[in-house]
């Protein structure tokens, strides 16, 4: 890399005259040796050849060569000189230097002398020389930075005056190639004048071996390096010593945007990945943050807020992917818990108001309490005004209450976010260890997509929204794995999702043993190709939900899953006002089809399917639940389906547009469908033939219509006589509507085949 050859860099010999010498120190202008009574060119000295020769006049003798000899970041000269005494005191000598800038003005504060040598006995040769260059390397003598362009260099002669001395020439020499890594691509920091002290800002040294690099690799050597402010370096960068900067400041790794060059820039695994998230959302010129199959271990939670200050949006595609964090114990991961009374108005729908201790309480928390629907969490908070904002209405009513404020942390939280979207984590393993939650998202936002990851042990929560940033979350080829499998079913308070906005697809995942698998308000959701599991190792263990499903009208498809050991519970829990009204839809555009159900070692009433009203007057106007496989193991259950009372019943003379078919039953007491074939045959010669049809109608509804009446055998009377006439049927029959009656005008027995339904079907 000798940027120039020797030749070029050196003074002309004393021989072509002595006007381009300087007495002083080389600029123009300053006084020559030219003509000087103790300076003569001496021609044929047995050991120089032509010289020069001078006599000692004054305290610093100076020799400076006038021309102006560049220098350049990254580039090394040697200044050297072959001298002897002749007669008289014999002095000491030294390289010395001076240093200009682009303004032709000196550079001050800088080394410009080298260490002195002496000259100890007359007629022997001695040789001196000094490095100069702009970085702090072993074996530089005149550390000059990056501030001089050009040096007027030569040679001073100090001590007692009256000496002579004889100087065969000045030499300048580009060694810059000694300073070199083993590889000629390399560009190294110091050479562009950085300390590595960990005091002085180094940063215009990084942006000027950067933008000299041009393909070349930058070099970090060992120190610690501050950096000010933002700082992006385009070229690919090898680190051994690492940086130091102020949270606000971001570092934007171009040339080698991966987890591993973040590692070795700041030495530590959390850092790191704070640094490169900072920088993934900071328009860094790359969409992806490869961790490099990396394991790294987190310290405390990554919030986005506060690694990446000033990014209040980001909706560019971003990803994150092959590596595994592991999360470490840790007091940054202790969840705050609140517990604060607050007050409910049913017209403010998603507000609390008069919040004692509304400061402590964090944005994120998890809401409990009287009237509390599942997965409720604090959206905002007015410390002013005392209020909180609720991520989903209260069922219970208005009053004055006390409420629990729990705030849980996760590896990766997007909370505090104005709008953040278009997320993807990809092949990546989360250990969190019973510790950690994996993914707050924002309360704003879309896209969010997780796919090909391991979710193991979130200590509360996998993914959490507590807004619309779950707006067209995808979820694809993952396993969540609980942090409480060894207990009982009902003892489980994990949950792997839950959200809020609309159009979620959970696909091809395995979630294991979480006290619930999702939560799922809005609309326009598939599940599809999942298996969700939340059995124990009881004998008759008490089965829970493991998806909820929190809205009336939740136009969603369960296609193809394996439910095991659990109940998809459907509620209006999120309701302010739970009983059905005026311009409302109640339960409907729910899909269930395809799926295998199965349970084990359970008490008889468990049903897979539960309807929960949280209030009066609710029925079902859109249910489809179609070729799916139910198997009871271990004994068997009564019933698939359900309605859980335990707030109200349904309305079932409003029951519309309900399709139960094509279902396989094993282990299971009572076949359900609709419409429902029932075959019934009447012994005795009656008039009118009861027909219990409610048992094997879905929830038990009523016997609402008849589809047809189909004699399989002949109609006789009393007597055997045949009987031709058709009969007619009465609906709704008996204290709870569960009858068909067939009528016929005269006693009749045989057998016929009714099919049945318990809905309008349009």
């Amino acid at each position: 890399m000798n940027i120039a050859a020797t030749d070029l860099l050196s003074p002309p010999s004393f021989a072509a005259g002595l006007s381009q010498w300087s007495r002083e120190y080389g600029t123009p202008g300053s006084a020559v040796w030219a003509g000087q009574p103790n300076a003569t060119v001496v021609a044929a000295d047995p050991d120089f050849g032509t010289c020069l020769e001078i006599t000692k006049a004054e305290d610093v003798t100076r020799l400076r060569f006038m021309g102006e000899t560049p220098v350049l970041p990254g580039r090394y000269l040697r200044i050297s000189a072959r001298v002897k005494a002749v007669a008289g005191p014999k002095p000491a000598l030294r390289i010395a230097g001076w240093a200009g800038d682009s303004s032709r003005r000196r550079v001050a504060g800088l080394t410009d002398v080298s260490a002195q040598m002496a000259l100890r006995d007359y007629g022997k040769v001695v040789e001196i020389s000094a490095v100069v260059g702009s970085g702090a390397r072993d074996g530089v003598d005149l550390v000059w930075g990056t501030a001089p362009v050009y040096g007027h260099f030569g040679l001073d002669l100090l001590g007692a005056n009256g000496g002579t001395v004889r100087i065969e020439s000045i030499r300048i020499e580009d060694v810059t190639a000694q300073f070199l890594r083993e590889m000629m691509d390399l560009v190294d920091l110091r050479d562009f004048g950085a300390k590595g002290d960990g005091k002085t800002d180094d940063r215009a040294a990084f942006l000027a071996a950067d933008e000299a690099a041009k393909g070349r690799v930058l070099v970090v050597p060992d120190g610690v390096y501050r950096i000010g402010s933002d700082l992006t370096l385009k070229s690919a960068v090898r680190f051994t010593g690492t940086l130091s900067m102020p949270r606000a400041a971001r570092l934007t790794l171009m040339g080698s945007f991966t987890y591993a060059s973040y590692l070795e820039a700041f030495g530590d695994e959390t850092e790191a990945l704070k640094r490169a998230m900072q920088a993934l959302l900071g328009y860094s010129d790359h969409a992806t943050l490869d961790l490099c199959g990396r394991k790294i271990s987190l310290a405390e939670p990554l919030v986005m807020t506060e690694i990446a200050p000033g990014v209040t949006s980001f909706t560019s595609r971003r990803v994150i992917s092959n590596g595994w964090i592991d999360v470490k114990d840790g007091p940054a991961w202790r969840s705050k818990v609140v517990t604060s009374r607050a007050r409910y108005d049913v017209g403010q729908r998603d507000r609390l108001t008069e919040v004692a201790d509304v400061a402590n309480i964090e944005v994120g928390s998890l809401v409990t309490g009287p009237g509390v629907g599942r997965e409720i969490y604090v959206k905002a908070k007015n410390i002013g005004a005392g209020t909180v904002t609720l991520s989903q209405p209260l069922y219970g009513g208005s009053g004055m209450r006390s409420y629990r404020f729990e705030r849980f942390r996760y590896a990766f939280d997007f909370l505090g976010m104005e709008n953040c979207a278009r997320i993807n984590f990809a092949d990546i393993e989360f250990s969190l260890n019973g510790i950690g939650s994996f993914l707050m998202l924002p309360a704003q936002g879309q896209m969010f997509h997780v796919r090909d990851c391991f979710i193991t042990g979130p200590g509360a929560r996998g993914i959490t929204s507590v807004g619309r940033g779950c707006q067209d979350l995808l979820v694809d080829r993952c396993q969540f794995l609980s942090s409480e499998m060894t207990l009982r079913a009902q003892d489980r308070k994990t949950v792997a999702i839950n959200v809020n906005a609309n159009d979620v697809k959970i696909r091809d995942n395995r979630f294991v043993r979480f006290g619930t698998f999702m939560v799922a308000a809005g609309a326009g959701h598939l599940l599809v190709g999942n298996h969700w599991f939340q059995g124990d190792n009881e004998s008759a263990g008490k089965r829970v939900p493991g998806l909820v499903i929190a809205q009336t009208h939740c136009k969603m498809a369960i296609t193809g899953n394996y439910i095991d050991n659990n109940v998809i519970e459907w509620t209006n829990e999120y309701a302010v006002n739970p009983d059905f009204g005026p311009s409302q839809y109640s339960f409907g555009g729910l899909s269930i089809s395809g799926n295998h159900f199965t349970v084990q070692n359970v008490l008889q009433d468990f049903a897979w399917l539960s309807v929960k009203p949280y209030g009066k007057g609710h029925h079902i106007h859109g249910l489809t639940v179609a070729d799916n496989v139910f198997l009871s193991l271990g004994g068997k259950i009564r019933r698939v389906e359900r309605v859980d009372t335990s707030f109200a019943d349904l309305d079932y003379s409003r029951m519309r547009n309900i399709l139960f078919a094509g279902n396989t039953f094993n282990g299971v007491r009572d076949y359900v469908a609709n419409p429902v074939q029932i075959t019934h045959q009447q012994a005795g010669a009656q008039a009118s033939w009861v027909v219990p049809v409610s048992a094997h109608l879905p929830f038990q509804g009523w016997a609402k219509q008849v589809d047809s009446v189909t004699a399989v055998s002949m109609i006789q009377d009393g007597a055997g006589r045949r009987i031709t006439e058709m009969p007619w049927v009465r609906t709704g029959q008996g204290a709870k509507k569960a009858n068909v009656q067939v009528e016929w005008s005269k006693p009749a027995k045989g057998k016929v085949v009714i099919r049945a339904r318990m809905d309008d079907p349009n």
